[in-house]
């Protein structure tokens, strides 16, 4: 063992909350290259690499390392950078670390999310015989076989590969010792940071049940899981782990959520989500944090003035799918039928009779459906 430091790479203001991100076995702070830049815009982010992986020293940790050695040394990098709280995700081994700091430092914990991880890594054995292997022959098999463990067929990100098979034989070995002791079930219930746990649905080495049982033991703990994602979901589905980290760590993007589903319903939001994919999340992600946790929730104007002028806006730009969102909504936020009937008539003077035309069409088939619900 020695008092160096895990090699790091910070982004964002010094100012900012700070995050840190933790590395799978066998990749280093790459892992994090596509989702780290646009989190450092909030936040302070501090990516670092296992011991034997990227740029920190082999000798860090030895064999029979625990979960807890490692977190120990992520402790001190953070001392060294004045950081005293934060919030953390990790990644499989990653994760791993951030559960036992959620449990056993919870002093420092902001808030935790767990991607493709688990609360124990199927028994001692296999790592067992992993560790061995490694330590037999060194790192060029398991690299070979890294894709088919990391993503789904056809997939790749070479510059983690390279650092697979880069890694000191003796530290990778000494983590898959840590993996080996690792167990948290039991201790699950203790964690009172807020957690969110992400899944790719194609995860063989930690699949949605490992997360869902995260999920189901930590208090108020959220689950995402992310269609095609395998167990580098970071690499492989980096906006979709974005806007689910954005939203978990970011308060505006949190109070924005709560908005939207106040306004427009839990039904309408649900269908948004289900129909997200990695192309539209961020601009689901936008909606969420800009429109919805800026500009909604200012106490400027209230919820019943919003609804009048975002019903005018529709009207004027011919925005009649939106229109019947905003009317169901309009009723949510307190307008009756004939208010709602008033703004349309106003825009009949200042949009123009066949756009207040197509808009009371739209209204009308709304409230419509509203009375025959009641009814």
């Amino acid at each position: 063992m020695t008092d160096k430091l895990l090699n790091h790479r910070a982004e964002g203001p010094t100012s900012a909350p700070p995050l840190l991100l933790g590395p799978s076995l066998g990749t280093s702070s790459a892992l994090w290259d596509k989702v780290a830049p646009e989190l450092s815009i909030t936040h302070r982010v501090v990516r670092w690499d296992l011991p034997g992986h990227g740029g920190s020293a082999a000798d860090l940790i030895g064999a029979g390392a625990t979960v807890g050695d490692l977190a120990r040394l992520v402790l001190a990098l953070a001392d060294s950078l004045g950081i005293e709280r934060f919030a953390y995700a990790g990644v499989s081994l990653g994760g791993a670390v951030g559960l036992h700091l959620a449990v056993h430092h919870p002093e420092r914990v902001d808030s935790l999310a767990v991607i493709c991880s688990s609360a124990h890594f199927n028994g001692a054995k296999p790592w067992e015989e992993r560790a061995a292997l490694v330590r037999r022959v060194g790192l060029a098999g398991l690299a070979e076989n890294a894709n088919a463990r990391w993503f789904t067929p056809g997939f790749t990100v070479p510059e983690l590969v390279r650092d697979h098979r880069d890694a000191d034989p003796a530290a990778y070995a000494a983590c898959c010792d840590a993996l080996a002791a690792f167990d948290l079930r039991e201790r699950l219930p203790e964690i009172s940071s807020p957690t969110l746990l992400i899944a790719g649905r194609e995860d063989p080495a930690t699949p949605p049940a490992h997360l869902r049982e995260i999920a189901d033991a930590v208090p108020g703990a959220a689950l995402v899981e992310i269609p095609g994602a395998s167990h580098l979901a970071p690499a492989q589905c980096p906006e979709a782990v974005l806007t689910a980290l954005r939203a978990h760590f970011d308060g505006g993007a949190k109070r924005g959520m709560e908005v939207r589903r106040e306004v427009l319903g839990d039904a309408h939001v649900d269908r948004a989500q289900a129909r997200q994919t990695p192309f539209t999340a961020r601009f689901q992600d936008f909606i969420s944090r800009y429109a919805w946790g800026e500009i909604w929730t200012d106490p400027t104007l209230t919820r019943r003035e919003r609804s009048m002028i975002t019903l005018t806006a529709l009207v004027a730009h011919g925005h009649y799918d939106e229109l019947a969102m905003h009317v169901r909504a309009a009723r949510r936020n307190g307008l009756t039928p004939e208010e709602i009937g008033a703004v349309l008539l106003q825009t009949a003077v200042y949009c123009g009779v066949p756009a207040a035309n197509s808009a009371f069409a739209a209204a009308q088939r709304v409230l419509a459906e509203e009375t025959e619900e009641e009814g």
